[in-house]
């Protein structure tokens, strides 16, 4: 049986069960491979995508649990020329770059909702997104640049 996703502002017919996780639809079905399958238990964030403009877990986001209509934005859907995505770029953020997807897309989504967000904002935001490469000062730097906020002051000595 199809179902039709709304994925990027496009319409796409799809023919995984409604159990399927979302993932899995993205990279095999559509061939979206922008967003990474890293633990599957959305633990990591790597497979982070927006639904309605929240951030979720796409390995444990069930097809069928889609409301109909919802719309969907994957890293793709960002085409490139997104601010957090420039700031990503300006401050080096990746080495492996296999998170940044995910890392990215929680990152939008916090802006999103929190234009101006504070460290406390970030860090709960991004709390869910794992970088096994430790880049997390330049991840910060680089939402907070996205969002036009200084950097905090050095502490004095």
């Amino acid at each position: 049986m199809a179902t039709t996703l709304q994925i990027n502002g496009q319409a796409r017919d799809v023919t995984a069960g409604p159990d399927t996780p979302l993932l899995w639809v993205l990279r095999d079905e559509l061939h979206m491979t922008g967003t990474k399958y890293g633990c599957g238990v959305a633990q990591c964030g790597a497979c982070t995508v927006h639904l309605d403009g929240q951030a979720v877990r796409s390995c444990q986001t069930p097809i069928g649990a889609v409301p109909a209509g919802a719309k969907i934005t994957t890293i793709e859907g960002l085409g490139g020329t997104h601010p957090v995505q420039a700031a990503w770029v300006k401050h080096d953020v990746p080495q492996c770059g296999y998170c940044q997807s995910g890392q990215i897309m929680s990152a939008t989504a916090l802006l999103t909702a929190t234009p101006k967000p504070t460290d406390a904002d970030i860090d709960a935001a991004m709390s869910g997104n794992i970088c096994r490469c430790g880049a997390y000062q330049r991840i910060r730097a680089a939402i907070k640049d996205a969002a036009g906020v200084a950097p905090a002051a050095p502490a004095a000595a």
